[in-house]
């Protein structure tokens, strides 16, 4: 009599499949198990094992930055030591504010003034330092970086002055008040000359908003002796 399945049974399989499975695997499954004899084999060391034990018998790879071949594998949790070349780290260091130091009495090649005049002159009040700044961009050869980059950063700060006393002058046609037009003009007066006195003593002098176009004048205003 055949077993009556309700909807629940969800088993495909013929009732019979595991049954006859039991019988052919209890078959295979009652055969003894063979014991391996005989002794382990020496296996012989291929032709190339003496190769395997000199690590100098094949060429290494080579790092870009070309160690000793003595120089052990380098992890590969250690920065490598490359660096970029010369002149490509000069050309960074161009528009970062130069290392601290008491400018001299040397003269600067190109003016012919001392290098502490140099550095003060760009930022004289009232726009006068906006002709020694641009005489040094054209002038001052680009291996005297302190020189240059104190012109750049000047004139840059000179325009941004002219265009912020522009911007008051036209709120002054409106609202008929010059007080905000003064009060900047005697800030941008105190910053220029702590700007002049902090250069003179070698002091460390970057203005951060002005970075990007300094350092456009400084790329594209070429000096006539390219030093």
């Amino acid at each position: 009599m055949e077993t009556k399945k309700s909807k629940y049974d969800t088993n495909p399989l013929d009732p019979d499949v595991e049954r006859k499975a039991e019988e052919v695997w209890g078959e295979r499954g009652s055969a003894p198990t063979q014991q391996v004899g005989g002794a382990t084999r020496e296996v012989g060391d291929s032709p190339n094992e003496e190769a395997r034990k000199n690590v100098y018998s094949e060429a290494p790879t080579r790092r870009y930055d070309n160690p000793p071949l003595e120089a052990p594998y380098p992890s590969v949790f250690v920065p490598p030591t490359y660096a970029p070349p010369a002149q490509y780290q000069a050309r960074q260091n161009v528009y970062q504010s130069p290392v601290s130091t008491v400018p001299t009495s040397r003269s600067v090649p190109g003016i012919g003034v001392s290098e502490k005049s140099a550095l003060i002159l760009p930022y004289l009040p009232f726009f006068i330092g906006v002709v020694p700044a641009l005489l040094e961009l054209f002038l001052v050869p680009r291996n005297e970086v302190k020189v240059r980059f104190h012109a750049s950063q000047a004139l840059a700060l000179h325009i941004a002055i002219l265009m912020v006393q522009t911007l008051f002058s036209i709120i002054n046609t409106f609202t008929g008040s010059s007080l905000g037009g003064t009060l900047f003009k005697v800030a941008a007066f105190v910053f220029l000359i702590i700007s002049m006195i902090r250069v003179s003593r070698g002091e460390a002098h970057r203005i951060a908003p002005l970075a990007e176009p300094a350092q456009w004048f400084n790329e594209h205003i070429e000096p006539r002796n390219r030093g």
